[in-house]
């Protein structure tokens, strides 16, 4: 494998993202020189960017706002990108840039590592891309029933359609943010701002709390899970980053090393 390569994360904002953190620790356990970095790409700027990386690029990971124009660029594109309309991450491979979806296997083994109960019914706060790809992992870890919850019901139609074309043909039901939260898990997906005192309240009785978010940290929904189990945005992040090492590199990665430089980082509020 080249000596020197270049992967970096891109999306608008980017300057909290914690993913160089975590993929330069990667390089360093494993003993490659290669860089990461944290580029700001506008939305609508995707593809001229990639057209303008050289050759010594590897790989990106995709952030907001730029997940569907990923998708778009994807030549190839994995089923599970498809699956949830959205892609993560982007790989050069000898016939394009494959386009795939990390977030999907990320959630799902963030959630088992801190929960190996039931996943039947699950309400998901939020409706954009990364809660379809929540929910999608939900759906892979058996749930048949997906409650959307969010601010304007009409734009989750998109994300309830990717949702309702999972193998499993689940259930999927979209309501206003301040309706009930049910089932096994609950996902957010929404800023710390919209988690009201009454939201808070409303997710006590779900046994597990899966926070994307890592910053703020914890956000209200997060802070008031008390005994019940919760997963973090960080797990998610080191999982679905570990899943992108791994197309990048081809090198298995070090998961300790990572969740340890992003723990370092959070904790003394650096990147």
């Amino acid at each position: 494998m080249p000596a020197a390569l270049h992967c970096a994360v891109v999306g608008d904002p980017i300057g909290h993202s914690l993913s160089p953190t975590l993929h330069r620790a990667a390089y360093t356990s494993v003993g490659l020189d290669w860089s990461y970095d944290a580029v700001r790409v506008p939305s609508g700027g995707l593809a001229r960017f990639v057209a303008g990386l050289g050759a010594d690029w590897r790989g990106l990971s995709v952030t907001m706002p730029l997940k569907r124009e990923a998708l778009a660029l994807g030549e190839p594109v994995t089923d599970r990108a498809r699956t949830a309309g959205s892609a993560n991450t982007l790989v050069r491979r000898a016939d394009g840039w494959l386009a795939d979806n990390t977030d999907l296997p990320g959630a799902a083994a963030a959630v088992r590592e801190r929960w190996d109960g039931p996943v039947r019914s699950v309400t998901v706060l939020g409706g954009g891309a990364t809660a379809a790809s929540a929910a999608l992992a939900m759906c892979d870890l058996g749930a048949r029933e997906v409650r959307l919850l969010v601010r304007s019901p009409e734009r989750a139609a998109a994300t309830a359609a990717l949702v309702r074309h999972h193998p499993a043909l689940p259930v999927v039901s979209v309501g206003d943010l301040d309706g009930p939260v049910i089932g096994d898990v609950v996902v957010s997906t929404v800023p710390a701002e919209a988690q009201t005192p009454d939201l808070v309240a409303r997710c006590r009785d779900v046994p597990v709390v899966f926070e994307v978010r890592y910053d703020p940290w914890p956000t209200p929904v997060a802070a008031a899970v008390g005994g019940r189990v919760l997963v973090s945005g960080l797990d998610l992040l080191v999982h679905q980053a570990a899943e992108q090492f791994v197309l990048f590199t081809g090198v298995p990665a070090p998961l300790a090393e990572m969740r340890g430089a992003g723990e370092a980082a959070l904790s003394r509020g650096a990147r």
